[in-house]
């Protein structure tokens, strides 16, 4: 299959800048799988479509402040985006500056420029990241020295970095938003759950493998980045349990969906086995799904992975024709933009 399939053009004045308040005033864009219906609503309107004993499957990750900026032992600027953590002392990273091969020594600073760390390149990876050693644990000092790093189509500033961060972010270790949650507030979580609709979480840390542009001409020859994920027992368990009692499970964004099909495909039997690992999984046209009945998402750049994940979901034809409403009715796009609810 042809990457050149998932395009589409894209106004730029569509593209949000900032996020819309309050965050459940996002539109939302219902499409309906087996009519092929497409409903225009507000995500404050959510609980029209879910009911008891429906789960909410969200993912908890929590952005951390990855970028940094510092300069090479023998000059010159640099700035560091900080991918995966390895180890105690060692992070891939992707590094902006030149000549920086292995050996290379990289000075990192705070904003008043002074030296806080300093990390020596190891490696160089097939994706053309880079494997840094740091001189001490880097983890502890991000708050102090690091940034929220915001996607590159995004060119406002951010006057409040929690609004890049879901309000139930709690497990530190993302260099990029599970935007699909963005959308929740406190009262929409609270008038859900008075519903019976309830809320279970998983853990999938944003990097590389989520954000990185397909470059292949066949999506057949892409290959995922890998990224930590979790699915804890309960979980696994109350999934189950909803689908047994008629419910269904909800991914929230297309994090959680890889992690929920990951666990799916590791398990032996019917049952769905809790996970905690790495994933390359790859999901497009042809995946056929085992866990999720409903996905939340946002709208997705052109020719990404994210875009073929909610096309295996839906069919080609039908989210292109989403797509191209929500274009036509001025949706807002990408991270900061408005919802689909895929039923």
């Amino acid at each position: 299959m042809r990457t050149a399939e998932f395009d589409y053009d894209l106004p730029p004045e569509l593209i949000a800048q900032t996020p819309i308040e309050p965050r459940d005033a996002a539109r939302l864009l219902v499409v309906h799988r087996q009519t092929g219906d497409l409903e225009h609503r507000v995500f404050v309107d959510l609980p029209d479509y879910l009911h008891h004993p429906d789960l909410l499957v969200c993912n908890d990750s929590r952005v951390i402040p990855a970028r940094l900026r510092g300069r090479k032992a023998s000059g010159g600027r640099v700035e560091v985006l900080l991918l995966t953590q390895r180890d105690a002392r060692t992070w891939e990273a992707l590094v902006r500056g030149k000549g920086l091969r292995p050996g290379a020594r990289i000075v990192i600073e705070d904003a008043a420029g002074a030296s806080v760390a300093a990390a020596t390149v190891v490696a160089e990876t097939a994706e053309g990241a880079r494997l840094l050693a740091f001189d001490r644990e880097l983890a502890p000092l991000l708050p102090q020295v690091g940034e929220v790093p915001l996607p590159p189509y995004i060119h406002e500033p951010l006057a409040d970095p929690e609004r890049y961060q879901t309000v139930y972010a709690r497990v530190a270790g993302s260099v990029a938003a599970p935007t699909a949650g963005l959308h929740f507030t406190p009262r929409l979580i609270d008038r859900l759950q008075r519903l019976g609709v309830d809320f279970a979480f998983v853990t999938l840390h944003v990097g590389l493998g989520t954000f990185r542009p397909v470059q292949a001409e066949r999506i057949e020859d892409h290959r995922m980045h890998s990224e930590w994920g979790e699915l804890p027992p309960s979980v696994a368990g109350r999934i189950v349990a909803t689908r047994a009692a008629g419910g269904r499970c909800v991914a929230v964004g297309t994090t959680a969906v890889r992690v929920l099909e990951t666990a799916a495909q590791r398990s032996s039997g019917a049952a769905l086995a809790p996970y905690a690992g790495w994933t390359d999984l790859f999901i497009r046209p042809g995946f056929r799904f085992q866990v999720v009945d409903a996905l939340i998402t946002n709208f997705h750049l052109p020719r990404s992975t994210l875009l073929m994940l909610v096309s295996a979901f839906a069919g080609q034809e039908l989210i292109r024709r989403a797509y191209a409403e929500a274009i036509r009715l001025r949706y807002r796009f990408f991270s900061f933009g408005d919802a689909m609810l895929i039923l």
